[in-house]
């Protein structure tokens, strides 16, 4: 299985490239289903992988001078203090067993597997819909600066990151667009770069609650995704990821169907129990 793991980690990267969000959606199922590490685990890992990607990707855009900084320093200050005190605080008194829903019992795990896979549902939806949004070379019309609207969406997108380990650029983009006002490509510089600080800032919360990181493992695929979002960068000058964004989202689609449904008929371990142990290596 791992083999279609380092190949995902490369989907990962080339959809962040191409698309400028999406891929990130991934990261968390990859490591869980592939790699065989814990859900929790697996959204501190995802932060570090995607942020070390976003964070490659967005220095393309920069040379290009497609990155609002005012935009993404508005967006991103609560969005990296809200994905650190999640990360740093909260996840760690969240307990290890949350109780029962009928017959199913709720772990913390489960739980944050579901939730992550409805999230998928909604990136989904939100890239099969997409509608246009104002090109590169068009100047878009600028009445207001949201900066109220601007610091809440901000607060929401590093706290569901923070949860789940998304990069949450499906949420971040439409913001920057409808919001901030930003030509598409613009908006995709600006979120990289978003999504970078706060996700590697948030990933450093849970290094000081988890001394048991596998470097191994997150070092090679944070550099395949890194491989996939240059490949992305440079398909993305002559395939329009606004093209192929559709059919990446019924593909995440299929994959979040498949994730709630596996979670939800799978019984959790009872407390005491050990589920059975699945080698990351």
């Amino acid at each position: 299985m791992e083999i279609f793991g380092y190949l995902a980690a490369v989907v990962i990267g080339i959809s962040l490239g191409l698309i400028g969000g999406g891929g990130s959606i991934l990261t968390v199922p990859v490591l869980v289903y592939l790699f065989g590490v814990g859900a929790t685990e697996a959204t501190a890992y995802s932060l570090f992988i995607v942020g070390l990607t976003a964070l490659i990707g967005s220095l393309a855009f920069m040379k290009k001078g497609q990155v609002d900084f005012r935009t993404a320093a508005v967006f991103g200050v609560p969005s990296i203090l809200a994905v650190y005190l999640v990360r740093g605080y909260i996840m760690p008194i969240i307990p290890a067993n949350l109780g029962t829903l009928g017959s199913l019992a709720v772990t913390r795990d489960k739980a944050l597997l579901v939730l992550f896979g409805v999230l998928m549902l909604a990136t989904a939806f939100s890239m099969i819909r997409a509608k246009s949004t104002p090109e590169e070379d068009e100047t878009p019309v600028q009445p207001e600066f949201k900066y109220g609207k601007i610091l809440l969406e901000g607060l929401l997108v590093g706290s569901v990151t923070g949860l789940v380990g998304a990069g949450g650029g499906f949420l971040i983009i439409p913001a920057l667009v409808l919001l901030a006002k930003l030509p598409m490509k613009r908006a995709v510089g600006t979120s990289l770069l978003i999504i970078a600080a706060k996700s590697l800032i948030g990933f450093t919360g849970d290094m000081q609650t988890n001394s048991h990181i596998q470097w191994p493992l997150l070092l090679t695929v944070a550099g395949l995704a890194t491989v996939g979002i240059i490949i992305g960068s440079l398909l993305g000058q002559r395939i329009s990821g606004a093209k192929l964004k559709p059919a990446f989202g019924w593909f995440v689609l299929v994959m979040g169907l498949f994730m709630v449904g596996k979670e939800v008929a799978t019984p959790a371990p009872a407390p005491g129990d050990k589920a059975p142990a699945v080698s990351a290596h």
